[in-house]
């Protein structure tokens, strides 16, 4: 079976297709999050989710898993305050969300999912 990478850098792709699964990488911020509340962050990375999710051909409502990590466990029930609007009602994924030190300071929320396609 042939893989599709879309947005492919010299580190990472943004997203891997394989059959009928799409793997995204670890979504932060864009490069002025520094400044930005978590909230603000949190929006900006689930904009992010949907663009790369329609690219792929699919959307939120197929996500099978997300692992959320945040710079602080503090600021969970804030970024779940935008999480809990933006899922699909009655296609939650299997979810893990943890207190982790992100790549730079100015990040406060990482999120990577895997959907069907």
């Amino acid at each position: 079976m042939t893989l599709k990478r879309l947005g492919v850098g010299k580190r990472l792709s943004n997203a891997v297709i394989h059959g009928n699964t799409v793997y995204l990488a670890g979504q932060v911020a864009d490069d002025h999050a520094a400044g930005k509340s978590v909230t603000e962050q949190t929006k900006d990375i689930l904009k992010q989710i949907d663009e790369v999710l329609a690219e792929a051909g699919t959307d939120k409502s197929k996500i099978i898993t997300a692992t959320i990590w945040l710079s602080s466990i503090g600021y969970y029930n804030e970024m779940n305050s935008v999480w809990d609007a933006w899922v699909a009602p009655g296609n939650t994924p299997a979810r893990a969300c943890v207190e982790s030190k992100l790549a730079g300071p100015e990040y406060d929320v990482e999120i990577m999912l895997t959907a069907a396609i």
